[in-house]
């Protein structure tokens, strides 16, 4: 993140601050502290009722945030702000944000990262042209830990029970693992088909996209034996769990039943309420 914030504590009138954050629900603390213990800084902080925060400001912690990332890049188009947020902090570690100068550059680069500008920035610099936003290779999925960690970030495994008139019981299941990401980073999402070697996209109005595994043999064959082999770290791995156990179930073909379709409603409302 690249903050631009009006501030008369300072000469020219702007506090400008990076900061590298990650946000979870706090049943994920573990997670943060995980982060915190392995980088050797920043600080936890709670964020209302449910949130907890993982943030590192200062200028020399945040070198060693940018030398793990120079040394394990990012291969979404996150790293195109990656990028700016470098040069960003490159600026004000050389002390440009203190001139008028450093700080067009900064208002520049703050233009084409995160939302952009504020209404104050918009107001104060009305003639600032935005930077341009780097290039990002194609990305390349080569190790099944990023998808892990990606999936911890993004993914869903849903269980859905709806009506359906062909089935006896008038109620069928359909399981499904889902991806979802910004629209941005189709190509990515593409990848994930021949990454794993099924599946496949659909777009969401809300301008983003997801990729998608419905077919059951797929999430028999290849996804639960994958998220075995390389277990989830967060508390996703509670809802994988019970999607295993109703995978087994309809496999068993325990859901042509009435009781078998009671079990996997009761796995099913447990998980959306843990």
């Amino acid at each position: 993140m690249l903050t631009i914030i009006k501030d008369k504590k300072y000469k020219l009138g702007w506090r400008i601050v990076c900061r590298f954050v990650i946000s979870l629900h706090k049943k994920d603390l573990h997670i943060l502290n995980g982060f915190k213990n392995f980088f050797g800084v920043g600080i936890l902080s709670f964020m209302g009722e449910n949130a907890v925060q993982y943030r590192v400001e200062s200028l020399e912690d945040l070198a060693i945030i940018i030398n793990h990332f120079d040394k394990y890049p990012l291969i979404t188009k996150k790293q195109a702000d990656y990028t700016i947020f470098k040069l960003a902090h490159s600026l004000i570690k050389n002390k440009s944000h203190l001139t008028n100068k450093g700080i067009l550059e900064l208002v520049a680069l703050k233009a084409v990262i995160n939302r952009g500008l504020s209404k104050d920035l918009f107001v104060a610099f009305p003639d600032i042209i935005p930077a341009l936003r780097p290039e990002v290779l194609l990305p390349k999925i080569v190790d099944p830990f990023w998808l892990v960690g990606f999936t911890d970030a993004e993914g869903c495994f849903s269980v859905v029970i709806f009506k359906s008139l062909t089935s006896k019981l008038g109620e069928a299941i359909k399981l499904s693992f889902i991806l979802t990401q910004s629209a941005r980073d189709r190509d990515l999402m593409s990848s994930m088909i021949e990454y794993l070697g099924c599946g496949y996209i659909t777009s969401v109005d809300r301008g983003t996209i997801d990729f998608k595994v419905a077919k059951f043999s797929s999430i028999r064959d290849i996804i639960i034996p994958f998220f075995e082999k390389y277990p989830l770290q967060s508390s996703k791995n509670i809802n994988f769990v019970s999607f295993c156990e109703v995978a087994r179930l309809v496999d068993n073909k325990a859901h042509l039943t009435e009781k078998g379709l009671d079990q996997i409603r009761i796995i099913k409302n447990k998980t959306n309420t843990d």
